[in-house]
């Protein structure tokens, strides 16, 4: 009798899902995942994702049981948890999806040498696998995207794999527990398969053909907020590329937004220092201000765009891709502070943090990492006027500014007095002109005026 493990790590579903898919063709299969104790009680875990970890362990485990089987959740070290299991149950066959972090190849050899075949199926993280394109001139990556991404495009995706009909699954205990690890933020989404399909048909029926038209637009709030279950494998990045197609503009440029997902992981995989070095250093001496710091975590600098940005990052455990780009921006290149502190504050709030894709977009911004053009700023104010012009997106986020009209939301100093010092709002941390000199002198560059 064959008995088989599919191991869920980041593939949290029943929809086209290669591990499951494999492992439910032996007469038993259990459904086996592991909390993680190196990872749970490391930095990189906090408490929306223990709480979105939560919800999507649970959809699973009702979807397993509504094909007559169940999850098996144990805690521990993985490799151990997995061996105690395959002696209970007589296991001939281990089932895993690719990963190529250093801790998952670890993981992986350690898999090997147990008394079981091990299978590793394709990633369930990546359309392409990080290491499977090279540059035609030489090298182990790419570090421009868009070669990578032209030659991304060419690469053959497989079909989408049905569920499992039904499974048998031995008796064994291990229920689904609930993770907490804090305090989660109040507005934060629901994790889970289930919700995750139901987004992606949304967003493919009636999201995606106005993505290139939309998706900066801040207060239209346009995108697919689909990157926690991305993160998380509720739902498959190759059944949603798929699904989403080439034939509207809007699929083209999403498309293109999930293989720079793809892209960073192989920065990254071929560079794994990059998660805490430069990988391109500009010889930068940051500055030191746990003042101007502590303004920007908190949505305090003075600049409405800027501290929106921060305060949905605290409500909702998320942020809009632009709002990203300007609060990272306003802190390594206005306020010229280690990017490293910003990707820290997006780990210990983002639901859908990935290493990969945090640090290298931290490090794109900073100009240390893979952008061509490094020493780029994103002026809050020209940013505001061009992605936010009436302030909704401002108004939304900072109920201090909601009664301010149109032509001051985004500049509330510029308001008579009065009505200035009757707002509960500070004052701009840092003159923008000065903080430009400042950041073009650091890199030595010259600034015209």
């Amino acid at each position: 009798m064959r008995t088989s493990i599919a191991l869920f790590t980041r593939d949290l579903r029943v929809h086209d899902n290669p591990v499951l898919h494999a492992a439910s063709a032996a007469d038993r299969c259990i459904p086996l995942f592991v909390v993680d104790d190196a990872i749970i009680s490391s930095a990189f875990f906090n408490a929306n994702r223990a709480s979105f970890l939560t919800d999507s362990l649970t959809d699973l485990d009702a979807a397993l049981r509504d094909r007559g089987g169940r999850l098996v959740v144990r805690r521990g070290n993985p490799v151990d948890e997995v061996a105690r299991v395959v002696r209970e149950h007589d296991v001939t066959e281990i089932h895993v999806a690719a990963d190529v972090s250093r801790y998952a190849r670890r993981r992986e050899e350690a898999l090997r040498e147990l008394a079981a075949d091990l299978h590793v199926h394709d990633s369930s993280i990546n359309a392409v696998p990080p290491l499977s394109l090279t540059p035609s001139g030489g090298g182990d990556h790419f570090a421009v995207f868009t070669p990578y991404f032209r030659k991304w495009e060419t690469v053959h995706r497989r079909g989408v794999l049905p569920p499992p009909r039904r499974l048998t699954v031995p008796e064994l205990g291990g229920d689904v527990p609930e993770l907490r690890h804090g305090t989660p933020s109040p507005d934060l989404a629901e994790g889970g398969e289930t919700v995750g399909r139901k987004m992606m048909t949304s967003w493919m029926h009636t999201g995606v053909a106005d993505y290139a038209d939309v998706h900066d637009a801040l207060a239209d709030d346009a995108t697919s907020h689909l990157s926690p279950h991305l993160h998380f494998g509720t739902v498959s990045v190759t059944e949603l590329l798929n699904g989403v197609g080439t034939a509207t503009e809007g699929a083209q440029a999403y498309t293109r937004q999930l293989a720079w997902r793809d892209f960073h992981h192989q920065v990254l995989a071929a560079r794994p220092q990059s998660a805490t070095r430069d990988y391109r250093t500009r010889h930068d001496r940051w500055r030191h201000s746990e003042h101007d710091l502590a303004a920007w975590r908190d949505g305090r600098t003075g600049y409405p765009i800027v501290d929106a940005a921060m305060r949905q990052l605290a409500r909702e455990g998320w942020m809009h891709n632009r709002a990203r780009l300007i609060a990272a921006s306003f802190l390594c290149k206005t306020l010229y502070l280690d990017w490293r502190l910003g990707a820290q504050h997006f780990i210990d709030l983002l639901v859908d943090c990935d290493l990969a894709n945090n640090q290298m977009n931290w490090q794109w911004v900073a100009g240390t990492g893979t952008d061509t053009r490094p020493n780029r700023v994103h002026n809050p104010l020209a940013q505001a006027a061009r992605y936010d012009a009436d302030g909704r997106y401002v108004k939304r986020y900072l109920p201090e500014l909601a009664q301010v009209d149109a032509r001051h939301v985004h500049e509330p100093w510029k308001l008579p007095e009065a009505e200035r010092d009757a707002l509960d709002y500070p004052p701009p941390v840092v003159d923008l002109a000065e903080a430009a000199d400042r950041f073009a002198a650091a890199r030595g560059l010259r600034r015209h005026r």
